[in-house]
């Protein structure tokens, strides 16, 4: 395995410095491809942020002893992902990441946080409401029956991710704004001794409304990911019902499948 380091330029970011490479050059996987992935996981782990500079083709090329066509394939490919830009006069640099979370039951806020990369939330709605059909039936309730209504924008390094829609019965437990805006509400559901046991879920997609691309920073027509779930605690009641979009751009599901015997 051949390690490649070397002093960058000035116009490097800091955080690039930090970052150890290791490209094996006697490997099958062409150096671009192995290059690309160190990268582009340093990304998704939040060692290199958004707005942090790579420098150009010439910088990383001296600094990792690789041809330049070598090391602009590997930036192409990230910058066709959309988690790379060129920008005249500056350089290459981050954009974002794509989220990619496990498909299991967890919160995005959990698992956003224990992937570095710095969840935020604002709450654009925590309300009281009359439980329409849906909502009642996946929190076996009475239709029209009460039920607290919440309405979440999660964020990442700043940037918009999903918008969340939670309906919970009211006799749960106290869902109060400021925690809900410093934490996830299933590890508010965990602390008020709630136990979650098991969910249903349904996984889609559509195209984003104009309301919420504005709320995604998305355009109109953007692809979106979206997310039914209802969670049951470990008495079999349900105590939350989901529905949740996601951008396709920024977000994914990740799964292991798996031949049954």
């Amino acid at each position: 395995m051949a390690r490649t380091r070397g002093a960058t330029r000035a116009a490097t970011a800091p955080a690039l410095e930090s970052l150890d490479f290791a490209l094996d050059r006697g490997s099958p996987v062409p150096l671009y491809y192995q290059l690309a992935q160190q990268l582009e996981a340093a990304i998704e782990h939040g060692a290199l942020a958004p707005g942090n500079l790579l420098g150009n083709e010439i910088d990383l090329s001296t600094r990792l002893g690789l041809s330049r066509p070598t090391v602009r394939q590997a930036i192409q490919s990230l910058v066709d992902k959309g988690l790379l830009v060129r920008r005249r006069g500056v350089g290459t640099q981050v954009v974002h990441s794509q989220v990619k979370r496990p498909l299991e039951l967890s919160s995005l806020y959990d698992d956003l946080e224990a992937a570095g990369q710095g969840p935020t939330t604002r709450v654009v709605r925590n309300e009281r409401e009359a439980a329409c059909a849906d909502v009642a039936a996946a929190l076996g309730i009475a239709e029209g029956s009460e039920v607290i209504a919440l309405e979440r924008l999660r964020l990442t390094h700043g940037q918009p991710v999903a918008l969340l829609s939670n309906y919970l019965p009211t006799a749960l437990f106290a869902l109060d704004t400021e925690r809900l805006e410093s934490t996830g509400l299933y590890r508010m559901m965990r602390t008020a001794g709630i136990t979650l046991h098991s969910a249903r879920q349904t996984i889609g997609a559509r195209s984003a409304t104009a309301e919420e691309a504005g709320r995604l920073d998305e355009k109109e027509g953007a692809a979106l990911l979206t997310m039914q779930r209802t969670a049951y605690d470990d008495t079999g009641r349900p105590v939350e019902y989901g529905t949740h979009i996601y951008r396709a751009s920024r977000y994914a599901f990740d799964f292991q499948l798996l031949v049954r015997a």
